[in-house]
This record gives structure tokens, sequence and C-alpha cells, in this order.
């Protein structure tokens, strides 16, 4: 039975908390030889290697992921090497074996992370060659290469793709699948859209895939060979549009044929990112959000097609949004720097200011170390890695100010914690203003209308803006979403949206 990305990701994390089960002696449950490694088979570039970085740092394990295409029965198993030994009082000379690269990665991840538990990933596991078949068949029921077994406490994830997307695949036999638990796993535009959004993938490519799903994933051969385009060139392409808009460089069909390459729907998405680029330079949305938006801008928006309206009011979300994280990760911050003074309270409490300095700076490389573990055991989500980074800003900035100040620690300190939650107040008292003007705009030039509908769903489907709502409220929002929230209505605005792009 095929799944979306989402739901294989449910069962990798379901599959290595069965197997990393303990009982009461810390023995764990299922014998390494009756743990059977997943299988996901599906399509290239729809997201396997993400999902098991995401299980990876959710369970707080390691990952370690290889890509077996380039391994050869030797790299795999390890060198041969001559050694000498003794049977019965005579000298011999044995072969011997090197450790496989794929298990000292294993252990140099153990040192490198101090993570004893984690996953190996081996993608692409049905492209091996064919003398490295048998010695992978003993991997997958033993967890052994060559004489080397996999430490316990890892848990083997295999992933592969379908013969007709890969010429190199080779069918395995029932020996081999019969050790494997299969997955097959198919694109799906909406399981993907949570990740993006929550990632805050570019709003132009949502904005068009939510017209044009079925341009997300596609793979057909032409006379010219095979076009395609996957999650994976979206990504990317999205991430390329940031850093080329940041850097005022032009985004064009050269650009998007990179990463999009399917000459039809990379065509379509460079005319639609060029109405997108103009609708942001005609609705100046700081001032809407800022509540300076004059009854003109309302009209203009009123009168626009279908498709600019839509633009326009992602183009509102998307600005909240982007406040809204940046107050999520304040608050996230602030809440980690509050609890390592609370772990040092009676140190900085009994100790002077120069004391206090002196224990942030043997504190400030202890964190630096600990997120650098991080990353190298599973990699960190953006909204993670830029809360560590002000973490050990805000550290800096005490350790700064306990040096220049002399007299109680406990102030200086109390005094700055002070300074930086105000901040964070007004930060999301504006965000909150904001919110509240762009409800104001809408209701005045759409009522409620589908363009509201439209406004509620993209926050409510916003993993940052539920956050902010759930603790900071928000009286227009709740009251909007419970007279529009109807799936049918923003269904059938989208229909509309799409078929007067086509008529276009």
């Amino acid at each position: 039975m095929s799944m979306n990305i989402s739901e294989a990701k449910n069962q990798v994390k379901y599959t290595v908390t069965a197997y990393l089960s303990k009982d009461e002696t810390g023995e764990y449950l299922v014998p390494v030889e009756r743990q059977r490694p997943l299988f996901l088979i599906g399509p290239p570039g729809i997201g396997k290697t993400d999902i098991m970085a995401q299980v990876a740092y959710e369970m707080d394990i390691a990952l370690v992921a290889y890509s077996m295409t380039h391994h050869t029965r030797q790299s795999a198993l390890g060198l041969p090497y001559i050694k000498e030994k003794e049977y019965g009082g005579r000298e011999f000379r044995t072969t011997e074996y090197t450790m496989s690269e794929i298990i000292a990665s294993v252990y140099d991840a153990m040192e490198d992370t101090g993570k004893k538990e984690g996953i190996l990933f081996l993608d692409e596991i049905n492209c091996i060659s064919e003398t490295l078949a048998p010695s992978m068949l003993q991997f997958l029921q033993q967890k052994i290469f060559g004489r080397h077994r996999l430490p316990e406490g890892w848990v083997v994830i295999t992933a592969g793709n379908p013969p007709e997307y890969n010429s190199s695949v080779r069918p395995f036999d029932l020996a081999t699948m019969d050790r494997l638990k299969l997955l097959e796993v198919e694109p799906d535009y909406q399981a993907w859209k949570k990740y993006a959004v929550a990632e805050g993938i570019h709003s132009s490519v949502l904005n068009y895939l939510e017209v044009k799903p079925d341009d997300f994933y596609s793979v057909r051969t032409t006379v010219d060979g095979k076009e395609f385009v996957t999650a994976r060139g979206w990504v990317d392409l999205a991430t390329m549009i940031r850093l080329y808009e940041k850097n005022e460089l032009p985004i064009n069909l050269t650009l998007i044929g990179q990463y999009i390459q399917d000459e039809r729907i990379a065509r379509d998405f460079a005319a639609y990112y060029e109405l997108f680029h103009r609708y942001r330079r005609i609705y100046d949305v700081a001032k809407i959000l800022e509540g300076r938006a004059g009854e003109e801008v309302s009209k203009q928006v009123a009168e626009a097609p279908i498709d600019e309206r839509i633009t326009f009011v992602r183009l509102l979300t998307d600005a909240l949004n982007q406040e809204f994280r940046s107050v999520e990760i304040a608050e996230k911050a602030l809440g980690a720097v509050s609890k390592i003074i609370k772990d040092h309270k009676e140190e900085i409490t009994e100790g002077s200011t120069t004391e206090a300095a002196a224990l942030l700076h043997i504190l400030i490389p202890a964190d630096r170390e600990e997120t650098r573990r991080a990353k190298a055991a599973h990699g960190l989500p953006a909204a993670e890695r830029m809360k560590r980074r002000q973490v050990q800003t805000m550290l800096g900035e005490m350790e700064s100010l306990l040096s220049a100040e002399s007299g109680s620690a406990q102030a200086v300190i109390r005094g700055y914690l002070k300074e930086r939650n105000e901040k964070r107040e007004a930060g999301v008292h504006e965000a909150s203003q904001h919110l509240e003007n762009a409800f104001h705009f809408l209701e005045q030039t759409f009522g409620e209308s589908n363009e509201m509908l439209i406004f509620i769903t993209t926050l409510t489907d916003d993993k940052a803006a539920a956050y902010f709502i759930a603790r900071h409220g928000s009286e227009s929002y709740y009251r909007y979403n419970k007279e529009l929230l109807f799936y049918e209505r923003g269904q059938g605005l989208l229909d509309e949206m799409e078929a007067f792009l086509k008529e276009e």
C-alpha cells in the first residue's frame, strides 16, 4: 500500500521507537537479527532523506546517511590485509579485513556526537553492485559487514527508486525482500506543503503550487529525453530565489530551468513569478500592516483580477508569518537563556560580576559545542539554528556587561533580561497590531469573502502563526475562524483562480 511522505515519516518513527525499546534491565527488546530494516521505495527527490533527519532530530538520536551507489565490495566490507596467527604451535598467515567504511562512520558519529543510538540510512540500496549483493543480504539480516557488527542501538533504514526512475536498479530477490519492511512512498503536495510552510519556503513557490498542485511532481519522457520536477527541485529553487532577491540578482527562466527541469512547468512558473514580483511592487504590504494604507489601495485590490487578489492575500500572510517566526524564536531563545541562568543561580547569586563573567566565559563555548554536536548528530531545523544563535549572542552580551560592571552580578543579569523581555513584549505588541490591521484592511476591502477565508486558512496552516495566536490571542482570528473556515469555500476559490490562469 502506497503512502505520502508524511505518513512514511510516522512509520519510520514508529519502527525506530519499537527497535530502541528496552526492558527493565536496559536490554533491547527486539534482537538485532529480528530487526527488519525499513525499505522506502519511491520516486527520487520526494524527501526520503529529509524525513530521516526530522525523525533523528525529534528523537534526539544520531543519523548517518550513505548513498550505496558509489560503494564497492571492498569499501563496504573493508580492505584485506595479512595477519600472522598461531594455531597448534604453528604460525600461519591469514587474511583479515579493515573495518567497513560504513561501520566506521557509525563509530565516528558516536564519538563525535556523544549519541549512542541512531539511524543508519542507506539510500539507493537497490543500485548496489552484483558483487556486493551477497554481503548486503548478510548485513540486512545480521547487521554485519565483513567481520564488523553494527553497534547496538542503531536502526537500519534503507531506500531506493523504482526501476522506471533509475536504470541502475537491480530488483531484489525474494530472500532479500523477506528481510525488509516495505513502504511504498508517493509524491503528495498537501503532505509536502506542511513541511514547506514550517520551513518558510518562498511564498511564490507555495502560491504557484497551491494553484497548480499537479506541477509539484512530474517525470515524463519526451523525444529530447526525460523532463522532470521534484520536491527537492522546488525546495532548492525557493532557497535560490531568496538569495537572488537578497543580492538583487535577476530571477528568470535561466535560473528556474536549472531546478525545474520540465520546460512547460519552468515557463509557467517564470511567468507566475513575474506577476508575483509585480504585485509585490504595486502593493506596499508594510504600509497595510502598519494601518497606513489609503482607500485607493483598498479599491485597487478589490477591483483586481482573482489571481492578483489571492497573491496579495498571501503576500500579507507571508509578511505576518515572518514576524510570528521572529517572535517565536526570540521567546524560545529568551526562555533558554533564563533556564541557563536559573541552573547556575547559586554561583551567580553568591559571586561577583567578575566571577559571573568568568562562568559565562565557560558556558558560551560549552553551548557552542553542544550545538555543533547536535548539527553533527542529526542537523537542526532553521528555526532551531536561529534560536541557538540568539542564545549565544545573549550570553555573550551578558558576559560583556558583567565584565564592565561591578557590584551585584544578579542585578546586572536581572536588568539585562528585563530589557530583553521588554523588547520581546514590544515585538509581540507590534505583530499583534499588524495582524489586527490586516484583518481590518481585508474586512474593509472584501468583507466576509473568500479572500478572508484564504487569509484565515493560510494562517491556520502555518506553525509560527498557530504558535503566536495560541500564546497571544487574536479576537479577529477567533471570530473569522469560527465564521468562515470551511474547506469547500476555499477549494471553490482555488478552482476559480486556476480557471482564470488557464484562460490567460
